[in-house]
This record gives structure tokens, sequence and C-alpha cells, in this order.
């Protein structure tokens, strides 16, 4: 067998036991802010568009989960739609820096860095999509690939 075939092979064998292949440049985390009620009450907040609610709860739910990327993206989110980009990037790169391959993270920092004028820094993080979604592109990459062309013809 040729080693192409046995890497394949093992791919095949560790996805049917669940192995670790099974997860990789997924950026899918065991997070286990969300299973808190705060984390869900955030996620409601955001749903109803309330942003001071939303920062307020899941400020309190970052403070208990300090290594949740998922928590640091929506608190991040919530701020870049209450209009404070400064917060917003802070949790936006924290995000990542919890968790590289958090394709939320990617397009909402591509985001913010378009309400601030900076489609350079937009452009980095679809890129980074762009490698994150090989070789189908998901949609966080597709919606910052529409935000990116809607800034270009502005």
């Amino acid at each position: 067998m040729s080693r192409i075939a046995h890497k394949l092979m093992a791919i095949v064998v560790s996805l049917s036991l669940g192995g670790p292949v099974a997860l990789a440049n997924l950026g899918d985390t065991d997070d286990p802010a969300t299973d808190d009620p705060g984390f869900a009450q955030g996620k409601a907040a955001i749903e109803a568009q309330d942003w001071p609610r939303a920062i307020d709860v899941l400020t309190k739910t970052v403070d208990a989960y300090p290594e949740s990327a998922d928590t640091h993206n929506f608190l991040g989110y919530a701020y870049r739609q209450s209009g404070d980009l400064e917060a917003a990037f802070r949790h936006y790169q924290r995000a990542l820096e919890i968790d590289p391959a958090h394709k939320h993270a990617h397009e909402y920092l591509g985001e913010a860095y378009l309400m601030k004028d900076d489609l350079a820094g937009a452009e980095q993080h679809l890129a980074e999509l762009a490698k994150l979604c090989t070789p189908i592109p998901c949609e966080e990459y597709k919606e910052l690939k529409r935000a990116v062309e809607a800034f270009k013809s502005r």
C-alpha cells in the first residue's frame, strides 16, 4: 500500500473512532462557557439587539470564563454593534488569541476594520478565512467578502 493510501486509511479509522482528526481545522472547541446561563442570556440579548444587556451579561461570563473564545467573540460583537470599536477589537483579538481558527471572530473583526475604513485589515481576515474555509467557502468567508466588496464599491 502506498504512503498516501496509508495516510488516508489512518484518517478514515480515526474519523470512525471519533479521534482528533475529526475536529482538525474546524476551529471547534469544547467551550464550557457555552453551557453557562449567562452565555445563553447574552446571546438572547444580542438577538434582541439589547446591546447594554448583552455587554453586561457577557462581561460577567467572560470574567467567569476568561479563556472562552466564544464569549469574547460575542462580547466583541455586542460592543461593535453599540459603537465601541475599541472594546470590540480588544475582545475579537482575545478570541483569536485563544482560538486562532475562530471563523466568526475573523469575520466580525474584518467587519470592524471596515467600520474604521481599514480595508487592508479586513482583507487580512478575509485571507485567513479563505485558508480556514478551504476547499468550500464557509458562510463567514462569504459574509466578509460581501462586506469588503460593498466597501470597495461605495
